[in-house]
């Protein structure tokens, strides 16, 4: 494409962004859709973190994605946030208006639109999460919100899990059940959909999971890991072992860009595009 004076800017801001591969969607998707747009990583160190989003809008700058640790850092800066991310306690999208930046949680959203795409539902399920860190609580929020009949919330600390459920609960009923990770025989006998929300199984230490423990895979239908590098972590390996279906959280990373450009752009971005960029990322993160 041509860079020229009618170029829009897009980013990230976070602190590493070296490694990230939102670049490759966001700029395909400019190329795909004829959009005049370019989109760029930016390092911002803590200190700048306000200068940052100060700095952003007044060159102009269309719209930024915000990557750790500045999820909820950034949120202070913002004129608007939107119920979804505040309900969350995260923003990883910022779209530009008049007075400043809304902010937004795509994240969310793209795996939901991510699971819908797989064919699994979250309305009516039984959910195992594990984890009770950041991811495990906005995923605890949406399944919550999508209509999920339980939520077993899984961690090694019985205490963080606890102000999880507290806060996700206080919303949503009774919903949320917080245990320790070592007492999930004593969950109810019956298949879970279950969401791999901790760092655990992320390269290079491939070959561990946060429950090595096979009878606990033989309860699951569907494993949703949201870790995308390895393609298949030990997790998805375990479910698939005991019979379930596991996905990766490729896709996720794939859906809450494009929602993020959507909204930026005012655009409806098509499944075939969704697709074509798929390809590109599996491409690149198997080389990788």
């Amino acid at each position: 494409m041509e860079i020229n004076g009618k170029t829009r800017l897009c980013g990230l801001i976070g602190n590493p962004v070296e490694h990230t591969l939102s670049p490759l969607i966001h700029n395909t998707l400019a190329e795909k859709m004829g959009n005049n747009l370019v989109y760029l990583p930016f390092p911002v160190e803590e200190k700048h973190l306000e200068d940052a989003v100060a700095g952003a809008f007044g060159l102009n700058i269309l719209g930024l994605n915000v990557t750790v640790p500045y999820k909820s850092a950034v949120m202070p800066y913002l004129t608007e946030i939107d119920k979804l991310a505040d309900e969350i306690g995260a923003v990883n999208t910022l779209v530009r208006s008049e007075e400043g930046y809304a902010g937004f949680n795509t994240d969310m959203p793209g795996l939901f639109r991510a699971m819908q795409s797989d064919g699994v539902k979250i309305d009516g399920e039984s959910v195992i999460i594990l984890g009770a860190g950041g991811a495990a609580r906005a995923v605890a929020f949406l399944c919550a919100s999508k209509g999920a009949k339980e939520i077993f919330l899984l961690n090694r600390s019985i205490e963080k899990a606890n102000e999880v459920a507290a806060e996700v609960n206080a919303l949503y009923g009774d919903k949320v059940c917080a245990m320790e990770l070592n007492r999930f025989r004593e969950l109810p006998k019956w298949r879970y959909l279950a969401i791999q929300c901790t760092s655990v199984g992320l390269y290079p230490n491939a070959d561990a999971a946060v429950i090595e423990d096979e009878a606990f895979y033989e309860m699951i239908h569907t494993g949703y890991d949201l870790i995308y590098r390895p393609e298949e972590t030990r997790f998805m390996k375990l479910v698939k072992k005991a019979g379930g279906a596991a996905y990766n959280g490729l896709k996720m990373l794939l859906y809450q860009g494009i929602i993020a450009y959507e909204l930026w752009n005012g655009v409806a971005v098509s499944e075939e595009a969704a697709s074509e960029i798929l390809d590109l990322l599996k491409e690149k993160v198997s080389v990788s």
